[in-house]
């Protein structure tokens, strides 16, 4: 244990000003998702761009290629939060249901696929089942934040549960760091918008 935080504090004074640039604006972006604030995506945006480049170069590329997804789907997702019906969004937080639940876990089942056969066959990334796990519960959590489903959160604590040692192991200690704080943010996230949905059903 002692070893490990050694090497901890040892990899946090490694850290780059990109790489902290990109986790403050991650984890404001994560803030701004639990309040339902439509900051969440340009704010998301500038963390996701940085970490682009940030992957490509420790060799994560699956989780580079989720940071351009999420990139895309900001864009999708800030135009779907910002539509409004008689003056106010249009968008409003729900459960998913069985057929949500079954798309959801299709969803995740091919990407995961998908993106390991990828980095298995034509890179010479060193965690290939990892980085595609991490990488394809994340597509999930973002399909869903752009559709305000309640369970966004449960996919988003399985990819930061993954995250967290994934990128300690890539010597991405601040990374790891943010993902342990997105872990806890996205636990009291699922909290705050169930509580939205009991309240807006009483």
């Amino acid at each position: 244990m002692h070893d490990f935080f050694q090497q901890f504090i040892l990899e946090i004074k490694n850290t780059t000003w990109l790489e902290l640039s990109a986790v403050v604006c991650g984890i404001a972006s994560v803030v701004f998702s639990r309040k339902e604030n439509i900051l969440v995506y340009p704010v998301g945006m500038v963390n996701t761009a940085i970490f682009i480049y940030l992957y490509l170069i420790h060799g994560l590329y699956a989780d580079a290629s989720v940071n351009f997804y999420y990139t895309v789907m900001s864009i999708i997702g800030w135009i779907m939060w910002a539509k409004k019906k008689d003056g106010s969004t249009a968008l409003v937080i729900t459960r998913s249901n069985g057929k949500d639940w079954g798309k959801g876990a299709l969803f995740f089942s091919s990407c995961w696929a998908i993106l390991f056969f990828i980095l298995k066959k034509f890179t010479d990334s060193t965690v290939p089942f990892a980085d595609a796990f991490t990488s394809a519960a994340a597509f999930t959590g973002m399909w869903l934040m752009n559709k305000k489903k309640l369970e966004n959160w449960i996919w988003w604590i399985i990819t930061d549960l993954v995250s967290v040692p994934l990128n300690f192991y890539k010597h991405l200690a601040f990374t790891s760091f943010q993902y342990f704080v997105f872990l806890i943010l996205a636990i009291m996230g699922y909290s705050s918008w169930k509580k939205k949905i009991k309240n807006a059903t009483s």
